[in-house]
């Protein structure tokens, strides 16, 4: 398609994939959606973007990203059976991160049928230049259906200036640490840390002759106040080595389950075809892991193998979900963190093994986002590996005076022959555990 033009598409789950060239010192792009009623969103619920990746209404959600054959994608998915009568427009838009759109190579857009793979509409070279957010396209309803058009128009205000621009309001508040509890001594049990305060007895107070005075008039109950509107949260993390930490407290992130999630790009190659180490690569299946240690001094394994799912409601407060063997962006593997329990976590390292496909994670594309249900997303990519390894230290979460830190660790690990993944991280960070054989 051209800059203007527009062409029917049909009424149906679509897939909205915004592409771009990767490369050293090109900015990456974040796709986001705005659904319009009258011109502008209803409710900043009508944003969709990485810090709010589903509508209320299940019509649109992001999807993320994924790495191949040196391009990138980031991934909406629109139904629009589902949209609600009153959205007239659908914007469809991108922000770029370290640079413009004009230092961004190969952007476009391309609509496609989950269903049948088919492309509907695809617009290339929207002519992006210093703009640092930009609309590519729009649905729009027309005479009972749905068209899409080519729009290709920018800010250079950034996402906070296509948000505004909308009606979203947009604030980025700056969270003070809360006061660090005094611990002075490890708990003896979870169960036991943190014991309830004894009730106190009343205080005593004189007492005097009671006065007769009338009842005061009752005066109307006031009204309840309406509930403050929550600004919306641009912000995003991603660790590097110039700044490899962060605190979850100062990011709004202290309550609530934090979602780590792992998607790769799964390969299935020709038969003998063998990477850069050696080794047959075909169904790719990497496994979420984390190593715990609790505040009372339990440790153990959160994993697939061995069925070490966990649990959110109780120790060690962390639950895997599933194993997944696709690592499709929509799925992957994830992990939950339930930072209610914040005060009974001491260390949590969060790291990603090679159970099958591969044999180092040199030539694989795989990609790890840290998400508070409160808080600013935190990315890491596996893109950095130039070693066999097969075990990669991904994040080490500290509890700090009370509050949980997240250490970039991003450290790849060779196996020593017949030592485990699992066996080799831990001699790596020193948790001190016995390890046997395991399946799943």
């Amino acid at each position: 398609m051209s800059k203007g033009s527009n062409a029917p598409v049909p009424t149906t789950a679509l897939r909205v994939a915004l592409g771009w060239r990767s490369g050293h010192g090109i900015p990456d792009a974040d796709a986001s959606a705005l659904l319009l009623a009258a011109g502008k969103v209803r409710s900043d619920g009508d944003f969709v973007f990485y810090n709010q990746p589903a509508h209320p209404s299940g019509a649109v959600r992001h999807e993320g990203k994924r790495r191949a054959d040196g391009r990138v994608t980031d991934t909406l998915f629109v139904d629009l059976a589902r949209v609600e009568g009153s959205i007239e427009r659908i914007v469809l838009a991108a922000s770029a991160d370290g640079g413009t759109f004009g230092q961004v190579p190969g952007l476009c857009v391309e609509v496609t049928d989950p269903a049948t793979g088919q492309v509907v509409v695809r617009f290339d070279d929207p002519g992006a230049t210093v703009e640092t957010a930009f609309v590519l396209g729009e649905f729009y309803r027309r005479q009972g259906g749905w068209k899409f058009r080519a729009v290709g128009q920018g800010y250079s205000s950034g996402l906070e200036g296509l948000a505004t621009d909308f009606g979203i309001t947009v604030n980025e508040p700056q969270h003070p640490a809360p006061p660090a509890p005094v611990r002075t001594s490890a708990p003896p049990s979870v169960a036991s840390a943190f014991p309830p305060a004894p009730a106190l007895a009343p205080p005593t107070v004189p007492v005097t002759p009671p006065v007769t005075v009338p009842p005061p008039v009752a005066a109307p109950p006031a009204a309840p106040p309406a509930p403050a509107a929550q600004p919306v949260r641009l912000s995003k993390i991603t660790l590097t080595k110039a700044a490899p930490s962060v605190s979850l407290a100062k990011q709004g992130g202290t309550s609530g389950t934090m979602r780590v999630n792992l998607n790769w790009q799964t390969r299935e190659q020709a038969s003998g075809h063998r990477g850069r180490w050696g080794g047959r690569q075909t169904d790719l299946d990497l496994d979420l892991c984390a190593l715990y240690e609790l505040a009372d001094g339990r440790k153990g394994v959160v994993q697939a193998l061995g069925n070490a799912f966990g649990s959110l409601s109780r120790p060690p407060y962390i639950l895997l979900d599933g194993d997944d063997r696709t690592g499709a962006v929509a799925s992957g593997e994830n992990l939950g963190i339930n930072l209610d329990h914040t005060r009974d976590f001491r260390r949590i390292l969060v790291f990603v093994t090679i159970y099958e496909g591969a044999s180092s994670f040199a030539d694989l594309h795989a990609t790890v986002t840290l998400q508070p249900q409160h808080g600013a997303p935190i990315d890491f990519s596996l893109d950095e590996c130039t070693v066999p390894s097969t075990v990669c230290a991904l994040a080490l979460i500290t509890n700090t005076g009370g509050d949980l830190v997240v250490q970039r660790e991003a450290r790849y690990l060779v196996a020593e022959r017949g030592v485990s993944p699992q066996r080799t991280i831990d001699r790596a960070y020193g948790w001190g555990m016995n390890w046997t054989p395991g399946r799943k």
